[in-house]
């Protein structure tokens, strides 16, 4: 079986930044008119008053302290609570695009590689900004790649599930490098209203080149030693949004048409399903746990990072063993554990091993196992 590897990510950062006090004061102010507005309702039973929300509550339930967001007024607005970005026009590239591009090139120069050198361009994440023409044909234009593109949506599993599809295509000969991209916009299906997860989501880009192992000149390579992937379908993580939504306007703008999940039954069903996923690839891979250093996790909630960690380990794991970045990052979604793959791979040492993992709506997991070379 040819060998391929991760020769480069890159990563694009939004401007804006949002800090967990920010967040609350917005999402107070909003609170606190709405329990005015409808005081008559609220005081007859009819409408359950809101309760504010707080840095410290956040940051316990989460681990998050602040996110970036791709505009920031508008989410700080509380007669708004979404972001301000005005339509591009057709000929214009289109907002995921502009991130996916600034994302690539960093990919590429660290992999050391051209857009032709690249065959084929994955946009995987858990949001395109349309149906059709497909982000990743509008990105392979913009870099000026010959070759082909498509989409995939595996919500934030999306990259793991990205990266064995390009596994695929360069073990069969359909490309001799892949260019996956995670444009992440998670602030457009946040519902900034809604206490229990007004805090969950930030923007960002990841990119990663995969190619073959003969052939890659990267001193950044990663050798993908094994790949699983599972599904399985839950209610717990859900949103409704779509283009069949028109059939029935009396669901238009209704909450289910933006991100919801049920947290605590996600906490207790999906940690110890990525547990064992990672248990079930790092042993197919012929290593043990002990042999792993580093793991890549998706950057949803500490509290479940640090449950899966403790369940692979038997002991909480170190900082540099699971490196946390969803505190500035928030949950980026698909890009999370490529971010913190991105930021927290350089040090280590020739010959180490590593898992990314991802997990999310679906149930989606994914694991990939790495060695440095």
């Amino acid at each position: 079986m040819k060998q391929v590897v991760i020769s480069g990510t890159g990563l694009f950062t939004p401007p804006n930044s949002i800090s967990n006090e920010e967040l609350v004061v917005a999402f107070n102010a909003y609170a606190e008119q709405f329990n005015v507005d409808n005081a008559a309702a609220i005081a007859a039973g009819e409408v359950t008053a809101l309760e504010g929300s707080s840095a410290a509550f956040i940051e316990k339930a989460s681990g998050i302290k602040s996110r970036y967001v791709m505009e920031k007024a508008g989410i700080l607005d509380p007669a708004r609570m979404t972001s301000r970005i005005a339509e591009r026009g057709d000929e214009e590239l289109s907002l995921q695009a502009e991130m996916c591009v600034a994302a690539a090139h960093q990919a590429l120069d660290r992999a050391g590689r051209s857009a032709a050198d690249i065959d084929m361009v994955l946009v995987a994440c858990s949001n395109m900004q349309r149906a059709y023409p497909a982000m990743a044909v509008e990105v392979q234009e913009a870099l000026g790649i010959d070759g082909y593109g498509f989409d995939m949506n595996v919500a934030c599993s999306s990259a793991t599930f990205g990266i064995q599809t390009a596994v695929a295509a360069v073990q069969s000969g359909q490309a001799r490098a892949v260019l996956v991209l995670n444009p992440e916009i998670t602030s457009g299906h946040l519902n900034f209203r809604d206490r229990d997860s007004h805090f969950i989501f930030g923007d960002a880009c990841t990119a990663i080149v995969v190619e073959a192992a003969d052939t890659a000149r990267s001193t950044h390579q990663f050798e993908i030693l094994d790949t699983k992937l599972k599904t399985k379908f839950s209610n717990n993580i859900r949103n409704n949004f779509g283009f069949l939504n028109r059939f029935d306007e009396n669901g238009v703008g209704q909450p289910d048409k933006l991100f919801r999940q049920q947290g605590r039954k996600v906490f207790k069903e999906v940690c110890p399903m990525a547990a064992e996923m990672i248990k079930e690839t790092v042993t197919n891979a012929g290593l043990q746990i002990e042999q792993v250093s580093r793991y890549w996790l998706h950057q949803a909630n500490l509290n479940m990072n640090l449950l899966i960690t403790r369940m692979l380990l038997g002991r909480d794991a170190e900082p540099q063993e699971a490196p946390v970045i969803l505190d500035t990052y928030a949950n980026t979604s698909s890009a999370g554990s490529i971010i913190a793959f991105h930021k927290y791979q350089d040090d280590m040492p020739s010959g180490s091993h590593g898992v990314i993992c991802s997990f999310g709506a679906g149930y989606s997991i994914g694991c990939v196992v790495v060695r440095k070379k």
